[in-house]
């Protein structure tokens, strides 16, 4: 009798959605029936009711197939290539890794890395090049970074867009300067746990770069790199693709001399040649090993099913429909279904003070959370996510008073609430208390951000008065959420909402710092894109009210 054969193995159970970073293996073994339920319906899917081939790819291969083996030839051949292109695009952040530096020098590599990485997510080398060098100029080392402020930085990072990254730096600094000696920490695993922002791709590119640790990467490029190189036509963000891309991340630098040059390799690779659209095999130093390539070959037979063994089976791979397959490497990796961003209406008003005496025009803008979306960023007092009737004109006109009425000392009345004016104790009020003119429609603005449609519903509102508004003290964190809660519930517990909307009294930012600022200052303020839109929007409107 021969050796008993391993069981076929199975993707482990879990969410496809989420990634569990300390994952180390991708098959849990399963029993033989659940592997042969899957083999014949993946062999219906390769043969509809007539017999006829309704998809073509390499089905019924071995998991193997996605195993990278006998990397030396790989790596020799990537790091000769990398050697010629590295300092192609003149990225300021890329220098070689130099082992002569002591522990500060190499913490210092280390935060250039972090600050390069971190800008790098979602944006472009050509673009993140000025940024950077801007932000080394101003903030040379972590320290000088840690004893700046959310503004300053905001404004070094104004029109680079995901302002949540340049908040998550900050606070990164902050924390490495009070509980980690000034300096990020020397591993990937700590970096990871400990600094704000940093994730298991962030932790290893820093890591394998500063310190040449052998820490594997797997961003966008060399995700999509990977799936090419190995043929994965799999879900791409299930935790079974991504286990896998990861393991393949791991052989090219397992036991490597030169780990980051390595990763920096697999990146550039994946960024310049291995391009989502036109890739220019040709000139890729993988390409005698790519599955991908080899399959777009003359010689290539991949029109129906390889045989394997039934206990060997790759369960990761999905079947290629035969209208997707283009005889390109580009059906690697497989397409995701993108999710279409949730849509939300805001009402964003534009508050402008006059003086009755004189020409001087200034603006309300108020600081967003230090959190989430637009993180510190400034903006005209809005309010959130309306709906059905809430989006009414009639009520739309009466948002204004209720955002001045948590935002000034002295808010301008309603025509439903002018008796409040004659009920205040001091007699002078009539001069702080400022006028609303008009509140004109001055259409939409939709902005798009990676999850969310906004709709932009603007108004220009026109205060006059003889004195600048003065705004309300700044409320504690938290307090102004309690105080909310409390006066929005009846005895019952019920929430009790006002007309004017469903979310005034829980979303009107209660700790945020409001300013008004000159006509000429608005644009230099630390606005998104987004704000910028709304305000060219009434920029247009005066042309033709004024």
């Amino acid at each position: 009798m021969g050796p008993k054969r391993k069981r076929a193995q199975r993707p482990a159970s879990g969410s496809e959605d989420d990634y569990a970073h300390n994952s180390d293996s991708s098959y849990d073994e399963t029993s033989r029936t659940k592997v042969t339920q899957k083999t014949r319906k993946a062999r219906k899917k390769i043969h509809g009711n007539d017999g006829s081939s309704v998809v073509s790819g390499i089905l019924g291969h071995p998991v193997s197939m996605h195993v990278i083996s006998a990397i030396e030839p790989m790596r020799i051949a990537l790091l000769e290539w990398y050697d010629r292109v590295h300092d192609a695009r003149k990225m300021p952040w890329r220098k070689k890794f130099d082992p002569s530096l002591d522990a500060e020098g190499r913490a210092q590599r280390a935060y250039e890395v972090w600050i390069s990485e971190i800008m790098l997510q979602q944006t472009q080398v050509v673009t993140v090049i000025p940024y950077y060098n801007k932000w080394m100029a101003k903030f040379p080392t972590i320290r000088d970074l840690a004893a700046s402020d959310i503004e300053t930085v905001n404004s070094l990072w104004k029109g680079l867009g995901y302002y949540s990254r340049a908040a998550r730096l900050l606070s990164g600094a902050q924390k490495a300067v009070k509980e980690l000696h000034g300096r990020l920490p020397d591993n990937a695993k700590d970096m990871e746990a400990k600094i704000p922002g940093v994730g298991r791709y962030s932790a290893g590119a820093i890591s394998s770069i500063a310190y040449n640790h052998c820490v594997p990467v797997l961003d966008g490029n060399v995700h999509r790199l990977l799936s090419r190189f190995t043929a994965l036509h799999a879900q791409p963000k299930s935790k079974r693709t991504l286990d896998v891309l990861w393991a393949g991340a791991e052989s090219f630098i397992k036991q490597s001399k030169r780990p980051g040059d390595i990763n920096q390799a697999l990146i550039e690779l994946g960024s310049t040649v291995c391009a989502v659209r036109d890739p220019v095999c040709s000139d890729c130093p993988l390409r005698l090993w790519c599955k991908a390539y080899q399959r777009t070959q003359p010689t290539a037979s991949h029109t129906g099913a390889v045989e394997a063994d039934i206990e060997e089976l790759c369960l990761v791979c999905d079947p290629i429909p035969s209208d997707e397959d283009n005889g390109s490497v580009t059906i690697y990796p497989m397409k995701a279904e993108r999710k279409k961003p949730r849509e939300e209406l805001d009402s964003v008003n534009v508050i402008e003070w006059r003086n009755r005496n004189s020409r001087d025009r200034w603006f309300l803008l108020v600081r967003r959370p230090q959190g989430g979306l637009l993180a510190g960023l400034h903006e005209f007092p809005t309010l959130p996510n309306l709906s059905g009737t809430k989006a009414s004109a009639s009520n739309l006109a009466k948002i204004p008073y209720t955002l001045l009425q948590e935002l000034l000392i002295h808010p301008p009345s309603s025509n439903s609430d002018k008796e409040r004016l004659k009920k205040l104790p001091n007699s002078n009020t009539s001069n702080t208390v400022p006028k609303v003119i008009q509140v004109t429609s001055a259409g939409d603005v939709v902005h798009v951000f990676s999850h969310i449609k906004k709709t932009y519903r603007v108004q220009w509102v026109l205060l006059e008065g003889d004195e600048l508004p003065q705004f309300r003290p700044a409320v504690p964190p938290g307090q102004g959420a309690r105080e909310n809660d409390s006066r929005a519930k009846n005895p019952k517990g019920k929430q009790k909402r006002s007309e004017v909307s469903e979310v005034e009294l829980d979303t009107i930012p209660q700790t945020l710092n409001a300013q008004w600022v000159p006509l000429t200052q608005v644009e230099d303020a630390n606005i998104g894109t987004g704000v910028l839109k709304v305000w060219k929007l009434v920029e247009k409107l005066w042309i033709t009210t004024l």
